[in-house]
C-alpha cells in the first residue's frame, strides 16, 4: 500500500469517529430574526485576505506565532456568531478561565456587523507592532464594513451588534493573555536564555547563517484541542553514522535529489519545492498561512454562508495552533540535527540545500530550529484535515496561492483531495533539502491528529 494510500485510509478512519452531541445547549440561540446561515461568507473572506498580507510582514509571527494568532481570531469571530447559530455550542465549556458575554434574549443582531466587529478587535490587539501601512489596511477594511452595515441597519441595532462583537473579542483575547508562554513571545522569538543540547546528532544553529533557535519553548503553549498525551511525536530512527542504517539511507535521499535538482534533472522537484516553501519573513505567508490562503480560494468558489465560514476559519485556526505546539514541542524534545549537518559530516562537506532567499542572496539555508518532525508537514495534515470535514474528501482543487510571483517558478498547482495538498506539501521538504522523510511521515501524523482532535470537540 503506498504511503498516499495509507494517509487517505488513516485521515477517513479518523473522520468517522466524529461523534456529535444532540444535547440542548444550555444557552438557548437568539430567536426571532435572521441567523448567521442567512448571510454571505464575505466579512470573513476579506478579513482572512487582509490575513495573508499582515502575515507576511508581521515580525515575530512567523510560524507557530502565526498559527496561535489564527486560532484566537479564529475562536473570537465564532463565539461571536454563535448566538446567531442554533445548531451550535460554545466552545467555552472546553476551556477554564474563558467567560464569554451573552447576547441580549429578544432583541436584533445584524451577525456580519457582529463578526467584522470581532476581527477588527482582534486583528488589532494581535498586531499592535506592524508597520503603519497594515495598520491602515484594517481600519480600512473595518471602516468599509461599518459603512456598509450601518447605512442598511437601524442605529441601535448596528451599534448593538458592533458591541456585541467588541466585547467577545476582548473576552478571548484578554483569555488568550492567560497563556504566558504564547502570549507576546513574539516579541522575542529567539530567546538568548536557550542553549541548545551538545551531542552526536543533535541540532545546532546551521549554515550559511547559524541563525538562533526560533521558539525553542513552543511546546509549553496552551493546546485548543490536544491533550499532552498528544504532543509528543513518535521516537525518530535511531541516530546513526553507518552507511547501512535508516537515517543514512533517508539523508542519501535527500542529498541525491538535490544534487539532481542542482543539475537540472528534476524540474518538477524543483518546482515543488519552492512551491510550498513560504519559509521567509517579507516574501511570502507563513507555511500555516499558506493553508489560510488556500482556505481563501476554496471559500471564494463555494460561497458558504456566514455560520459555515466562521465555523471553518476558526477550526482552521485552532487545528494549525495545535499542531504548531506538537511539532515544536518533539522538535525541541528529540532535537535531531538537520539533513545538512549529518550530509556535511558523514557525505559530502561542500553539500548545501537549495532553500535559497530570494532577496538576500543567502543560499543553502536550514529552518532555525531542530528537523524532526516537519512543521510544514503537521501544518497541512491539520489544514488538510478541517478542509476534508467540510468541503469533502474529493474536492478537486487548483492553488493559484503564488501566481505571478517572479522569485520561483509560480504557477499554479491541481490536486484531486486536499490530502494530496497535503502530502505534496510534506514531501516537497526532501527535495529542497531541510528535512528527512521521516520528519515529513511523522509530522503529517501529528497534523491529521491535531485537526481530529478539533473536529471532536462540542460543536453542534
Amino acid at each position: 500500500m503506498s504511503a498516499r494510500h495509507l494517509f487517505r485510509t488513516f485521515l477517513l478512519a479518523m473522520l468517522l469517529v466524529n461523534f456529535f452531541s444532540c444535547e440542548k445547549d444550555q444557552e438557548d440561540p437568539i430567536g426571532g430574526q435572521q441567523l448567521a446561515r442567512d448571510y454571505s461568507s464575505e466579512v470573513p473572506l476579506q478579513w482572512y485576505k487582509l490575513f495573508e498580507g499582515i502575515d507576511r510582514y508581521a515580525p515575530g509571527y512567523r510560524p507557530p506565532a502565526a498559527a496561535r494568532a489564527l486560532g484566537y481570531i479564529g475562536l473570537a469571530a465564532y463565539e461571536a456568531a454563535k448566538p446567531g447559530m442554533p445548531d451550535h455550542f460554545s466552545l467555552k465549556k472546553h476551556y477554564a478561565g474563558l467567560s464569554i458575554p451573552r447576547a441580549v434574549d429578544g432583541e436584533i443582531y445584524h451577525w456580519p456587523t457582529v463578526v467584522n466587529a470581532a476581527y477588527n478587535i482582534m486583528f488589532e490587539r494581535v498586531y499592535p507592532h506592524i508597520q503603519a501601512s497594515d495598520r491602515e489596511r484594517i481600519r480600512a477594511l473595518n471602516k468599509a464594513f461599518e459603512e456598509e452595515f450601518s447605512s442598511q441597519l437601524d442605529t441601535e441595532v448596528f451599534n448593538r451588534s458592533k458591541y456585541y462583537g467588541v466585547e467577545v473579542a476582548n473576552a478571548v483575547f484578554e483569555w488568550s493573555e492567560s497563556d504566558a508562554a504564547g502570549h507576546n513571545a513574539y516579541l522575542n522569538p529567539r530567546p538568548s536564555s536557550y542553549v541548545p543540547p551538545v551531542g552526536p546528532g543533535l541540532w545546532q544553529p546551521t549554515t550559511p547563517d547559524f541563525t538562533p533557535a526560533l521558539f525553542p519553548y513552543w511546546g509549553q503553549v496552551r493546546t485548543f484541542a490536544m491533550e499532552p498525551d498528544d504532543l509528543l511525536a513518535r521516537p525518530p530512527l535511531p541516530w546513526s553514522e553507518d552507511p547501512n542504517s535508516q537515517i543514512y539511507g533517508q539523508a542519501k535521499e535527500v542529498e541525491v535529489w538535490v544534487n539532481r535538482i542542482k543539475a537540472g534533472q528534476d524540474a518538477e522537484g524543483h518546482w515543488i519545492a519552492e512551491f510550498w516553501s513560504d519559509d521567509f519573513y517579507g516574501v511570502t505567508f507563513t507555511p500555516a498561512g499558506r493553508w489560510i490562503a488556500i482556505a481563501n480560494q476554496v471559500v471564494a468558489a463555494e460561497e458558504p454562508s456566514l455560520e459555515t465560514a466562521v465555523e471553518l476559519y476558526a477550526k482552521m485556526g485552532m487545528a494549525l495552533s495545535d499542531a504548531g505546539v506538537a511539532v515544536w514541542y518533539s522538535k525541541f524534545t528529540y532535537n535531531y540535527e538537520r539533513p545538512v549537518q549529518y550530509i556535511n559530516r558523514t557525505i559530502d562537506p561542500n553539500w548545501k540545500t537549495i532553500m535559497n532567499h530570494p532577496y538576500t542572496g543567502v543560499e543553502g539555508i536550514s529552518p532555525e530550529f531542530p528537523a524532526y518532525p516537519s512543521g510544514h508537514s503537521g501544518f497541512g495534515g491539520a489544514a488538510a484535515t478541517i478542509l476534508t470535514d467540510i468541503f469533502g474528501f474529493n474536492y478537486r482543487f487548483t492553488d493559484f496561492c503564488h501566481e505571478g510571483r517572479t522569485e520561483f517558478r509560480s504557477s499554479p498547482r491541481s490536486f484531486g483531495t486536499f490530502i494530496d495538498m497535503a502530502v505534496e506539501n510534506a514531501y516537497s521538504r526532501i527535495p529542497l533539502g531541510v528535512h528527512y522523510r521521516m520528519d515529513c511521515d511523522e509530522g503529517l501524523r501529528q497534523g491529521y491528529l491535531a485537526g481530529q482532535r478539533v473536529l471532536e470537540l462540542r460543536w453542534k
